[in-house]
């Protein structure tokens, strides 16, 4: 099926997963009473939603190995609960350094399996005008070794996590593989989302010709950090369809997959790129 409902909730998470997953099966419950049109619907969590920490460690104290664990276990309870495709934007998991976990992107059937994992591949080590000051993401992170499309029918969902999204080489991969939707769950610090969050996503966008998904976290939260919100929906054309603002909710839109293919037949960029052969001179 070419035409899909897309929704992004947008959360100010805490550092405990029971409120965490309380927030998220509330706004869960508004999108089942609010649409009931029969469309595949996909649902995508910010990162770090199940669990917000720092330096405090708390992500690790969570962490577990695919398909394991009691948060991946809620995740694929609620897929199954609303009958909806789960993107669980990123939650702990281990990884091949036992110091440090991954922090994954998990894509959860409506039958409560798993169809596909991304593990954050570009890590946050950066400076930052806010409460916060600086921020070394891979002391406790490992970064991920391999980039994943997920296909479900006609959507081919591109993964990535946050900072990912500054570096285009990995969407461009991507695209080349056939993405037509790229999610970007993310916890953007308030400072860098007011000055690039909607000119990078829109960029992605435009130059891969692709629906973007990017639920983020919002608000301010228990360790001090505080994030951007503006969780988007953008059609390829580099359009913003929705935009969740700064207060937690969720935002949600009916996307037609054709219109990547036309805008592809329209203004053929993958066939125009000179760097995708060889330059003879």
């Amino acid at each position: 099926m070419a035409n899909w409902r897309v929704s992004a909730i947008q959360l100010t998470s805490t550092p405990q997963p029971t409120e965490n997953f309380a927030a998220v099966v509330h706004y869960l419950q508004q999108l089942s009473r609010a649409y009931q049109d029969g469309l595949p619907h996909l649902v995508a969590l910010p990162e770090c939603f199940a669990v917000f920490g720092g330096r405090d460690g708390l992500q690790q104290q969570y962490q577990a190995p695919l398909g394991q664990g009691l948060i991946q276990q809620q995740c694929a309870a609620l897929a199954q609960q609303f009958g909806i495709y789960l993107l669980a934007g990123s939650l702990p998991t281990a990884s091949a350094d036992p110091a440090r976990f991954a922090s994954s992107s998990i894509v959860f059937a409506p039958d409560g399996s798993i169809i596909a994992d991304y593990q954050k591949m570009h890590l946050f080590d950066v400076s930052v005008t806010d409460n916060t000051g600086s921020y070394r993401e891979s002391a406790s992170t490992y970064a991920g070794q391999k980039i994943t499309l997920a296909t479900l029918g006609e959507l081919k969902l591109g993964l990535s996590v946050c900072y990912d999204v500054r570096f285009p080489g990995l969407m461009q991969a991507l695209a080349k593989q056939g993405m037509n939707l790229l999610s970007v769950p993310s916890a953007f610090t308030k400072v860098t989302g007011a000055a690039h969050w909607h000119t990078l996503l829109q960029a992605r966008a435009i130059e891969n010709q692709c629906f973007v998904l990017a639920p983020n976290q919002t608000g301010t939260h228990a360790n001090g950090r505080e994030t951007y919100g503006h969780s988007l929906i953008i059609s390829p054309w580099g359009e913003v369809i929705a935009d969740a603002g700064t207060a937690p909710g969720w935002i949600s839109a009916e996307i037609d997959l054709n219109d990547c293919a036309r805008l592809k037949q329209a203004m053929p960029l993958a066939h125009h790129n000179r760097f995708n052969s060889e330059l003879k001179p």
